[in-house]
């Protein structure tokens, strides 16, 4: 997208307006559907502007957060040796379920975490697909995703929403396991069509994670055509990691706060033929903050690497990550 051209607290106007028994069987369960029906449906926006009209500080802190970054990116610019370790972030898989396939198999969850793996390290088999244009541009984050705990919790709900609930136990769902040095991702039935949504930094550290309906979790087991392939948890992380949507959420005078990710007014669904404009260039459709398939998603750029991994700067909301990592 577009340089950015405003001063950040005007910017800030902007970023934040929009649009226990375990299973071992792995193979594949596809639920029915009619593909052509569905599409992707991300709540992170919507629970982000619930979240700032909760809590009067958070805006400021996500103000504090968007000024680091962008003093990050501007040194990225000027010091190319900039340390890029690898980091590794331990995971706790939350699974809560109302009935046998909500209660998604050990396999499943690895699949998943297999593909987080592949896609923040740009060794996904599908990489090979970027159109030529972009190539230069895709990038290798350097983040990896070790799976430490799985936590299962049978309910007799069957659909949780978007409103946090099945993040703490006293309302029926499982409590966060320390967000200072763990992702915690809740794996249950959202409803609404809603594949998943993420909390973005800044946010209240009780809910911080990421919540995914079973059927768009992982490759393998309990998986819905056509968000079968585990892009929906990248997304997700995308936001976690302070990602904004590809198209800016807007109009063509929107913007993601990232450099080399063209300019587009809308998402992009389905599985858009190559090149796709709806502003003045190409859209980076296949980009993993687009809103198309997962089977047509298969590429960050460097500059939302370099947004990504200033959350994890001394002054980043997810230092601690590294820090505990060392």
């Amino acid at each position: 997208m577009r340089p950015l051209l405003v001063v950040l607290p005007m910017l800030f106007i902007i970023l934040v307006s929009c649009d226990n028994v375990k299973k071992k069987n792995g193979t594949v369960r596809h639920v029915k559907n009619d593909t052509n029906s569905i599409s992707r449906k991300c709540a992170t926006m919507k629970v982000l502007e619930e979240h700032l009209a909760k809590d009067s500080l958070f805006r400021k802190r996500m103000q504090n957060i968007e000024e680091a970054t962008q003093r990050y990116i501007t040194l990225s610019k000027t010091q190319t040796n900039l340390a890029e370790d690898t980091i590794t972030i331990p995971v706790v898989v939350n699974v809560i379920y109302s009935n046998e396939d909500q209660n998604i198999s050990d396999a499943q969850i690895k699949s998943q975490i297999d593909v987080l793996n592949k896609d923040f390290s740009k060794k996904n088999m599908d990489i090979d697909q970027i159109p030529e244009e972009f190539k230069e541009i895709a990038s290798n984050i350097k983040v990896q995703f070790d799976l430490r705990q799985t936590q299962r919790k049978l309910s007799t709900r069957n659909s949780w929403g978007t409103n946090d609930e099945m993040k703490f136990s006293s309302s029926g769902g499982i409590d966060v396991a320390d967000p200072t040095g763990h992702l915690n991702i809740w794996v249950c039935n959202i409803g609404s069509g809603i594949l998943g949504y993420a909390q973005f930094p800044g946010d209240n550290p009780l809910t911080d994670g990421v919540v995914v309906s079973p059927q768009f979790f992982g490759t393998t087991g309990f998986v819905q055509a056509p968000f079968d392939k585990g892009r929906t948890l990248t997304h997700e992380i995308g936001h976690w990691l302070n990602l904004r949507h590809i198209w800016g959420d807007g109009d063509c005078n929107s913007d993601d706060f990232v450099s080399d990710t063209p300019i587009s007014d809308r998402p992009n669904n389905g599985c858009p033929a190559y090149p796709t404009i709806n502003c003045e260039t190409n859209d980076m459709t296949m980009n993993y903050m687009d809103y198309v398939d997962d089977a047509c998603m298969f590429m960050f750029t460097e500059g939302q690497k370099t947004r990504m991994r200033a959350v994890f700067e001394a002054d980043g909301p997810r230092a601690s990550f590294v820090q505990k990592m060392n």
